[in-house]
């Protein structure tokens, strides 16, 4: 098996600047592809990918997944980290490291399910008066469970993919539909969460056993069609508005590296059932900024979550469905009280009423050509803070404009 590369070996010390957000304190996981060979599982130190097939001499990580290393449990994952920063704290084989700008990223995990979660009350609360003016924003089911929807994980692309617009039945103005391209495009910046160890069809998991199944952490941009997905989403949910493309950070940000991170969770009220209420509540610090053409155009902040990571699990889980290793859940758009905490274009422009002046223009949703990037960073266990790395989408024309 491939596991190094041939020739003399060269030892070397890889370092990271002091001031990077990928420093010994985070060291996420991510698949990468040097030139000419196959892809391979690599640990990313400041601007550097170090091959752990070559540095661990361990065939499980010269794969085109994560999946056979989550699938090991978090003893395994922690006995890695482990000897992975022990072993860049010294010289390693010169041969098993690259520069990122040298190597292709893959999608880290294969993903067999996905759910998307609307977890932020900031998020549903300004979705409801923008759509229930006279009501009350939040459903009467909104505070005693984590809403969600199952997502296409056939359509779960990693950072870099371009996104063609798509294309599907509008609303219009004499109230029956038509056809073409969407023209409410927008993003919701998210964070997305990898089951490591899977569970068994019938049992739930508990939520005080979320460190033993999910492995990390990631960035997330599930894109949105919101006019197409207005028409379609009664009585069932969202399907063609958001099924076309949900994009995915190459880097998993592991738990391990997110400890300093943990804070209370935000009073819950009232009280959650039995079920959704751990031994601790805990919800993770994590500051996001959205760039709209490169340019900084919003904060959400991660904090803000009414519904954990751990409770989202458990509601997931809560009726026997199974889960699987590679299995993507995300938190569903992030957003905060502030205008400019707002992780979706829909908000952030109050429904196209509010325009964002993005490159000297009036904008409100998404046009062909428009790149969006989300990066995150959370506090570190020491005084540097580690980053989750990016996720990055730039809109291409739709395929078809005509009714087929």
């Amino acid at each position: 098996m491939d596991l190094v590369r041939a020739g003399p070996r060269v030892r070397t010390r890889v370092e990271a600047p002091p001031d990077s957000l990928f420093g010994t304190d985070n060291l996420p996981y991510g698949v990468f592809v040097p030139e000419g060979r196959a892809p391979r599982v690599g640990v990313r130190l400041g601007d550097q990918v170090i091959d752990l097939a070559a540095v661990l001499d361990d065939p499980v990580f010269a794969a085109p997944s994560l999946n056979a290393f989550l699938a090991q449990g978090p003893a395994r994952w922690r006995a890695v980290r482990d000897r992975v920063r022990e072993s860049v704290d010294g010289e390693i084989d010169g041969a098993a490291v690259h520069r990122l700008a040298d190597v292709e990223l893959r999608l880290p995990v294969r993903i067999g399910d996905y759910v998307d979660f609307y977890a932020s009350i900031d998020h549903a609360t300004n979705l409801g008066r923008l759509f229930r003016p006279d009501g009350d924003p939040l459903l009467p089911n909104w505070r005693h469970l984590p809403v969600g929807y199952h997502g296409r994980a056939g359509t779960v692309v990693v950072s870099g993919t371009a996104v063609a617009r798509p294309c599907g039945q509008r609303r219009t103005e004499s109230g029956a539909p038509d056809f073409g391209p969407s023209r409410r495009l927008d993003i919701e910046a998210e964070l997305g969460f990898v089951i490591g160890v899977g569970s068994r069809l019938g049992v739930p998991v508990g939520i005080d056993e979320f460190a033993d199944r999910v492995f990390g952490a990631a960035l997330v941009n599930d894109w949105s069609a919101r006019d197409i997905q207005a028409w379609e989403y009664q009585p069932l949910g969202p399907f063609l508005g958001k099924s076309f493309a949900t994009s995915m950070s190459p880097w998993i940000t592991p738990l391990a590296a997110l400890e300093a991170a943990r804070i209370p969770l935000p009073e819950q009220s009232p009280a959650p059932l039995p079920y959704l209420r751990g031994a601790e509540p805990w919800g993770l610090d994590i500051e996001f900024t959205v760039a709209w053409n490169g340019q900084p155009v919003t904060y959400p902040p991660y904090a803000r979550m009414y519904w954990s990571p751990a409770q989202m699990l458990a509601h997931l889980t809560a009726n026997g469905a199974s889960t699987r290793t590679g299995d993507l859940y995300a938190s569903g758009t992030i957003s905060g009280p502030a205008p400019d905490q707002r992780g979706s274009f829909i908000e952030l422009s109050w429904g196209g009423s509010r325009p964002v002046l993005v490159d000297g223009r009036q904008r409100t949703f998404l046009a062909d050509g428009d790149e969006v990037t989300i990066t995150a960073s959370a506090p570190g266990p020491r005084a540097a803070r580690i980053g989750l790395g990016e996720v990055t989408g730039r809109i291409l024309p739709a395929h078809r404009t005509e009714d087929p």
